[in-house]
């Protein structure tokens, strides 16, 4: 452990992906150390992860999801990302005004893809 940063703990995440004959995902399974619901594998459909490099200042993205899952499915999968995305960076950075638009781009992509239903103008 780095002494530098003052880091005390570490605690890992493992990905695990089955590739068919292909080598397109057929199966994505991860785990946590810190998982409150235990150690074990869970299965997943897709996974969307970014990494900010420090030394380039570019993101590297691992974007995957298996053979079977279906587009409503990534639509939601964006969506509850889209949606992530804004609170994540309202709480990081505090711009109110574009979180809400990040937010409104979010709820716009769920009501158009069909994921939640479409807002009433009259209530706004």
């Amino acid at each position: 452990m780095s002494e530098e940063k003052n880091i005390k703990k570490e605690s890992r995440i493992e990905v695990v992906v089955g590739l068919n004959e292909e080598s397109v995902p057929a199966e994505i399974k991860w785990r946590a150390d810190d998982n409150p619901e235990g150690r074990q594998f869970l299965n997943a459909k897709g996974m969307l992860v970014s990494f900010f490099d420090e030394k380039s200042r570019d993101t590297l993205r691992i974007d995957l999801w298996t053979e079977d899952l279906q587009v409503m499915e990534m639509d939601r999968m964006v969506y509850h990302t889209l949606k992530g995305l804004s609170e994540t960076y309202l709480r990081s950075t505090g711009n109110k005004e574009l979180a809400g638009q990040m937010r409104q781009f979010a709820e716009y992509f769920g009501e158009t893809t069909e994921i939640v239903p479409p807002s009433d103008p009259a209530k706004e």
